[in-house]
Parts: structure tokens; C-alpha cells; sequence
């Protein structure tokens, strides 16, 4: 095994993500923010760029979830044992959380890639002899507990994390905050890059937050309010202390309350967002700031399905490592292609019956939607009138869900239960199933499997949309509302197919939010276009399945974010 210390030889760039998902096996993730990290880090190892990430261990994962008898979500922890995947580091780090000393140690896990290239990745673990019992537990539970919880695990992995670095001996060339929650990692810059009082005209011209802004990179995920952290000023002295003055944190993070995501901004001398639309809808958010746009992407050699694996490995070589590639994928003849998704599909549908019981059948027309579920999502919008998807769907359609509810999502855990029980509206006239336990195995199952990808968020609420890529990659097409990559990957009838109204927001204040525009055309463009292209024509089918491998895929992938990042971020 490789001595850790080799990555510490040369100047690296530090990931910073509270969620990184590498495998299922290791449950630090919950859903896209995680999994797109690690496709991120996957990618650099493959273009052996260096890089090191920092995250949380989540002893107890994010949840595993299960459904009570009348469909309803129920939650368990996800017991793992690092000790048998990971390697502890020998060096410990302190932060102070409530005025206490707190211990921060970093397991070691290795990204291997084929092309030689390896990338270190650390967990942060305060789960150690010494540590108050209470802090022991800061590290366990993957967006768990309350505001004051999020807080401490923040500070672990910002300033812990940032700390953990130094005493490791990492040369850090950049650090990239994957969403704020990384954001506190600023002030221990702040600190560290502090000139002397008496080398400057005053106290707060000491504080040198230039060369802090030229260290940092931040890329803001979501335009949801959910999504951007903040905490009241009382609860920042008394868990955080007097990291900075609080004036000064103040002017940087917020006068009313610290919002991590402000801090991030004015702290960070490259900002994107995760699309083009995505970018723009940020700049509204936060005016005042420069914001770039790099879209997101996916791993290919990950979510790619056995059966396309076989076939890019025989007629495209070289496509996991150069998915431009793809681009030729013409190169196909259209029988292969059918069959090989027909190997992923009859691969889905076994796992289907295994888990739930349900028979699908292999020659009807499967849609699949999986997201995290919460209300903008809208994972229920196909059944605003169930007679009427009866009526075009009957005997041609089966659906497939899958997608988790935080624990305090009561709405999403409603939205759930009401899909689970459609079946009984349905019953075998239109098969239902809603699969438990949403991770990255399952997605590999499901995405491949399903014949089209169904994604209707409330617009502009969709920053990126990673699951269509990984769809477009196995040749299942998006049916899918404008908003986030979609916009850009969208070719009507050419890569797949538009809901709704062109995408005009630029805010997400829109008071109109096109439902019911939405629903009519999710309605007739099934029944006029898509289930008729299904069943009656093969070969146009087969071609809009190969266009989203070749205008979609050969793009939309990590290979093509990272060299993005490198030269438009990581290099200024």
C-alpha cells in the first residue's frame, strides 16, 4: 500500500464536501450533492490531477429507509465499520466547539483509477477516546439533528478539516468548497493569513481577506433557501467563539445572521453555478457577485451499465477515459443497442420483483423518476388526473419511483405515501412500484433499466439534474421539464423531450409556476408522441436513444467538468 505521505509531496487541491458518495459500501452520501462529489473525485484520479478531498466519516450514514405497512417512511441508521475500508491517519487535529477542546482525526480512503492515477480522499471523525461523549457524536449522522449539530459539524469540517491538512503536511494550492457547508474553512485562512497589527494603518486592515479569496473556490448547488445554511449570531459565539471579530464576520457572512453561503462568496475568487440556467438564477440571488457556470457532469465508467460498457469497450475503445468518444456512437449497429438495454431492462426488472414482488413486463414502456423527495420536485405531478393516465396509460405504461424524504420532510414523506397507494387506483392496469432505500447501487439498477426518464421540478428550482445524464449515458432518453442541464442537453425529439413552457424565469420568485401548463403537455406528449414512438417505431426510437449517448453523454460528464474547473478556476 501506498505511504500516505507521497500525497503530500506536491501542491494539491482541496475538495471540501460534507457529502461525498465513492460507493455504496461507504454511506457518507444522501443523494446528487454527493454523488456528484464523487464522480468529481473519480474523474480526477482518472486525468491524474492533484487533488485531495475532505468530508465527514457519517459513522451512521445518511438513513436507511424502509415503509410501514401504509407506506409511510420510516428511518435507521446505516451501521458501517470504517476500520475495514479505511486507514486512520496517525496525526490529530482541535478545534473548540462551546469552549471545549475537540479531537479530529482523518481516515484515509484511495481512489485507484485504471489509468494509474490515484487520489487521496480524508474522513473527518470526532468519534475518539477523550472527546466529550456528546462530541463524540458530532461526526455520525449525515444531516442529522438540529441547526446546532449542522453548526458543529461545520466547524469539523472547515476548520478541522483545513487544520487536519496542515498538521498532515498537504501543500494546498486551492481549496474548492463543494456547497457552503465548508464555509468556516475561510476564517481559519483569515487567521493563518493574518499581517501583523502593527505592519498595517489598523485592526481590520490586518485581516487580509485578498489573499484568502485567491486561495478559494466555491461552487453554490441549489437555488432552494433550504440549501443555504445560516445560524443566529447567539449561537455562533456561544458554539463557534471568537474565530474572527464579529463585525468583521458579520461583514462577511451576513449582518443579521452567518449565512455560509455569503461567506463563501466573499471569500472566493472564482463562484459557478452547476448549469448555465443555474448560473444565471444565482446571479439574481446574488447580485453584486460574479457568477460562472460550469455544468455538472457524471462519471461514465461508474454509471454506465454492464451491457453499454460492453458494447462502448467493443466499438468505441478508450470511451471511459475519452468520453468524447461517444460522440461516434453510430458506429453501433441499432440491434445492439436495443438488446444491450434490453439486458439492463430485464437486469431492472428481476431486482423489481426480488425486492417488492411485482412482475413487470419487458415490452412495456417504463418510466422511471428517482429524486430526493421534496415538494419542488413534484415526484407525484403524473397523477394530477388519474383518469386520464389511465386512459393513455393503461396496458402501456409501468412506472417506477424511488427517492428518500429528509426525516423532518413531513411533506415529502406524504408524497411518498400518496405514490405508494396510487397502485390501488391502478392495480394492474398501470403497475405501480416505488422502491425503498434510494443509493447508488439501486440507481445503477434503475437508471439503465427504465425506458425513459421522467424529471418534472418546479422551475428554476432544478440547478443541475444529474440522473438524466447518467440516463442519457445508458441510451434512456429525458422527458424532462427546462430547467437545470436539460436546457442544455434538450433536442426535441431529438435527445428527448421537453415539459412545459420554454424556460423564461430568471428568479425564483416567479409567481407563476406552470403546472398546469406542465401537466397538459406531460399528458399529450406521452400520448401523441412518445408511447406511440415506443411501440410503433423501433428504429426512431433506437435513434433518440442513440442521439442522447452521442449529443448527450459524450458532454455531459466529470472528464469534461474537471478539465473546465482546471483551467477556468484551479489556474486563475
Amino acid at each position: 500500500m501506498t505511504d500516505w505521505r507521497l500525497f503530500t509531496e506536491i501542491p494539491r487541491i482541496a475538495y471540501f464536501s460534507m457529502e461525498i458518495g465513492l460507493t455504496t459500501e461507504i454511506p457518507t452520501y444522501s443523494g446528487g450533492l454527493g454523488v456528484l462529489a464523487g464522480d468529481t473525485i473519480k474523474s480526477a484520479a482518472d486525468l491524474k490531477l492533484p487533488m485531495v478531498a475532505i468530508t465527514l466519516i457519517s459513522r451512521k450514514g445518511y438513513f436507511r429507509q424502509s415503509f410501514s405497512s401504509d407506506g409511510w417512511q420510516e428511518e435507521s441508521s446505516v451501521d458501517w465499520q470504517p476500520e475495514e475500508l479505511l486507514e486512520l491517519l496517525p496525526r490529530k487535529t482541535l478545534v473548540t466547539i462551546e469552549d471545549r477542546d475537540v479531537k479530529v482525526q482523518a481516515w484515509l480512503y484511495r481512489v485507484n483509477s485504471p489509468t494509474g492515477g490515484t487520489l487521496p480522499v480524508l474522513f473527518l471523525d470526532t468519534d475518539i477516546p477523550g472527546n466529550n461523549p456528546e462530541d463524540r457524536k458530532i461526526t455520525d449522522h449525515l444531516y442529522g439533528g438540529d441547526k446546532e449539530y449542522r453548526l458543529k459539524q461545520e466547524i469539523v469540517l472547515g476548520i478541522g478539516g483545513a487544520r487536519l491538512l496542515q498538521v498532515l503536511g498537504f501543500q494546498v494550492r486551492k481549496y474548492h468548497l463543494n456547497e457552503g457547508h465548508a464555509s468556516l474553512l475561510t476564517l481559519e485562512l483569515l487567521n493563518h493569513h493574518r499581517r501583523p497589527v502593527e505592519d498595517t494603518w489598523d485592526e481590520r486592515a490586518s485581516w487580509n481577506t485578498p489573499s484568502v479569496q485567491e486561495k478559494c473556490v466555491f461552487t453554490t448547488h441549489t437555488p432552494v433557501e433550504a440549501g443555504h445554511d445560516s445560524f443566529p449570531y447567539d449561537m455562533v459565539k456561544r458554539v463557534l467563539g471568537d474565530v474572527i471579530p464579529i463585525a468583521l464576520l458579520q461583514e462577511l457572512g451576513g449582518k443579521d445572521k452567518l449565512n455560509m453561503t455569503l461567506l463563501a462568496l466573499n471569500l472566493s475568487h472564482f463562484v459557478n453555478g452547476v448549469a448555465k440556467k443555474h448560473g444565471e438564477v444565482s446571479q439574481a440571488l446574488f447580485p453584486g457577485f460574479e457568477i460562472h457556470a460550469i455544468t455538472n457532469g457524471i462519471h461514465p465508467f461508474t454509471w454506465a451499465s454492464p451491457y453499454m460498457m460492453n458494447l462502448f469497450d467493443e466499438y468505441l475503445p478508450s470511451w471511459a477515459n475519452e468520453p468524447e468518444l461517444l460522440v461516434r456512437v453510430d458506429n453501433i449497429p441499432d440491434q445492439e443497442i436495443w438488446d444491450a438495454h434490453a439486458g439492463a431492462k430485464a437486469y431492472l426488472l428481476q431486482y423489481i420483483e426480488e425486492v417488492t414482488g411485482e412482475q413487470f413486463d419487458p415490452d412495456i414502456l417504463t418510466i422511471g423518476f428517482a429524486r430526493r423527495a421534496t415538494a419542488y420536485k413534484r415526484a407525484n405531478m403524473i397523477f394530477t388526473d388519474t383518469e386520464h393516465l389511465l386512459k393513455i396509460g393503461g396496458g402501456k405504461l409501468q412506472l417506477v419511483f424511488a427517492g428518500k424524504a429528509h426525516p423532518q420532510d413531513e411533506h415529502g414523506k406524504r408524497m411518498i405515501q400518496e405514490i405508494r397507494k396510487q397502485k390501488e387506483f391502478f392495480g394492474d392496469k398501470l403497475k405501480i412500484v416505488y422502491l425503498p432505500n434510494y443509493n447508488m447501487d439501486v440507481a445503477s439498477r434503475l437508471i439503465p433499466g427504465v425506458d425513459l426518464w421522467l424529471n418534472n421540478p418546479l422551475r428554476p428550482l432544478e440547478a443541475s439534474g444529474t440522473s438524466g445524464m447518467k440516463a442519457a449515458l445508458n441510451g434512456v432518453p429525458n422527458f424532462s421539464v427546462l430547467d437545470g442541464w436539460w436546457i442544455e442537453g434538450h433536442i426535441e425529439g431529438i435527445t428527448g423531450w421537453s415539459i412545459g413552457p420554454p424556460p423564461t424565469e430568471t428568479t425564483t420568485n416567479e409567481d407563476v409556476n406552470h403546472t398546469d401548463e406542465d401537466v397538459e403537455d406531460l399528458y399529450a406528449k406521452l400520448e401523441k408522441t412518445i408511447i406511440p414512438l415506443y411501440y410503433s417505431d423501433q428504429d426512431g426510437w433506437i435513434q433518440v436513444m442513440k442521439n442522447a449517448i452521442g449529443k448527450n453523454a459524450y458532454y455531459f460528464n466529470t472528464h469534461v467538468m474537471m478539465r473546465r474547473y482546471v483551467t477556468e478556476a484551479y489556474l486563475r
